[in-house]
């Protein structure tokens, strides 16, 4: 049994190194540089799809489909922490103001007392909540942003609020139905007409036909193939990750915050307030982070897009990479060494992300679950039979079990939204095996108690 604690301690020691922080290969240093980099992320991830927008000094470059619409993720975020600050520039809100206040009938608890949540906290990420899908449900598809609201009100907190940071999509999600009770719109309407258009973000939407034929394809990975993958965007979501854009939009997302585009003086100075939270490494603020050296960005990943923006006023560069795959890891990596090309800086390379990672290791799975159930018909002793079976019942249920507390969330949104096909696929192999040998143990076992039976009557 040694074999299987093995195994499940390698998972797991791979699945949080890997999820946090990547696994570098190398680093590259082609002529053409920025091109070399998104080719060997292609060919490290499967990926069909990247566009890079560059910004360096007032000269603009991009790569790859300028044009194309991508999600991007919780680089959504921003976009709503711009609209509360226009809110509470305009006298509507203020830092202190509550969520229950905001929201009638909204409460929440730590330590099974009731604790008001400030709007500065959830711009924070100091509300209380983390993000985890099992405790703090996101919305399912028929639920307004109100509905869902309610639907996570009173439920217990994991930090008291204004302390501990926690990145969580709740506190997002939870902006935009304040922007809704707030202004008597839609999160929609109101983001179209007093952020996005005033911008001049005329290729960034708040909702999109799915249809529409600049939208390029989500995907998967499965098996070492990307497959197409389509989901629908709950209502409920959007605020903390599911705007689409495009390169030529997030160059100029990247120069109004880098304080380079021409924009009304009014969303200036929004931009400026935001800015006066990010001045050390690690401060979270609006939908922005600040990393070393003064370098603001944010990433965003859906189950199948991801992205990452990165930006620095002293060198006046950014970068943004938006691809149509969930491989968080690996673009964060690709932006930064592209990041690091332009401004001389650091040039770490391609990251491995961990569902790469999983889709090796679950198409090893796969493979041995097929070659088990094969031997099985094999195996003549039912001793082996039963070894080989509670072995193999004892990893998928140690692997059902380790995978919701790796992850943060349930089986089931596992196997069937995030994870790689090959994740669904080898599990339904190792249960198949599971059966197979329980069956032929039975078999086996029949056929003993007939030789018996028989060799008792000959006597």
């Amino acid at each position: 049994m040694k074999w299987i604690s093995t195994v499940l301690s390698v998972l797991i020691i791979i699945s949080c190194i890997v999820g946090s922080a990547g696994l570098p290969v190398r680093a590259i240093d082609n002529e053409d540089v920025v091109e070399g980099l998104v080719d060997e992320f292609c060919k490290d991830t499967k990926c069909s799809s990247v566009s890079v927008a560059v910004f360096d000094e007032g000269e603009v470059n991009c790569y790859g489909d300028v044009a194309g619409l991508y999600q991007i993720g919780s680089m959504t975020k921003a976009f709503t922490g711009l609209a509360i600050h226009k809110l509470m520039s305009e006298g509507k809100l203020a830092p202190d103001s509550t969520v229950s206040e905001l929201i009638n009938g909204f409460t929440a608890y730590y330590d099974s007392k009731p604790y008001e949540i400030t709007v500065e906290q959830l711009l924070k990420q100091t509300s209380g909540y983390n993000n985890s899908e099992s405790l703090y449900p996101s919305a399912d598809m028929d639920m307004s942003l109100q509905d869902w609201a309610l639907s996570i009100s009173g439920k217990e907190l994991q930090s008291a609020p204004g302390g501990k940071y926690a990145y969580s999509n709740v506190n997002f999600n939870l902006l935009g139905a304040i922007i809704e009770k707030v202004t008597g719109q839609s999160y929609k309407d109101y983001m179209e007409n007093e952020i996005l258009t005033p911008l001049g973000l005329t290729n960034t939407f708040v909702s999109i036909n799915q249809n529409s034929k600049r939208i390029i394809s989500g995907s998967r990975l499965g098996y070492r193939i990307i497959f197409s993958y389509e989901i629908p965007v709950a209502e409920g979501r959007i605020p903390a990750g599911y705007f689409y854009s495009n390169a030529e939009d997030m160059v100029r997302w990247m120069q109004i915050w880098l304080g380079t585009a021409d924009i009304p003086e009014e969303y200036r100075e929004l931009v400026a307030t935001v800015k006066e939270h990010l001045t050390n490494e690690g401060d979270y603020y609006s939908g922005w982070e600040v990393f070393a050296d003064g370098v603001i960005g944010h990433s965003g990943g859906t189950p199948n897009y991801s992205s990452r923006m990165v930006f620095e006023e002293t060198s006046n560069a950014g970068v943004c990479v938006l691809t149509n795959l969930n491989v968080a890891a690996s673009t964060d990596s690709l932006c930064n060494s592209i990041f690091g090309e332009v401004t001389g800086g650091s040039k770490a390379g391609i990251a491995t992300d961990v569902w790469t990672i999983f889709d090796i290791i679950f198409s090893v799975v796969s493979v041995t679950g097929v070659i088990l159930a094969a031997s099985a018909f094999r195996i003549k002793k039912r001793n082996v039979l039963l070894i080989l079976g509670i072995a193999v019942t004892v990893l998928v249920i140690a692997i059902c079990t380790v995978m919701p507390l790796v992850f943060g969330a349930g089986l089931r949104d596992i196997m069937i939204v995030w994870a790689p096909i090959s994740f669904a696929g080898g599990l339904m192999l190792l249960a198949a095996d599971i059966l197979i040998i329980g069956i032929r143990f039975w078999v086996l076992k029949e056929r003993c108690g007939s030789r018996k039976d028989r060799l008792k009557a000959s006597l």
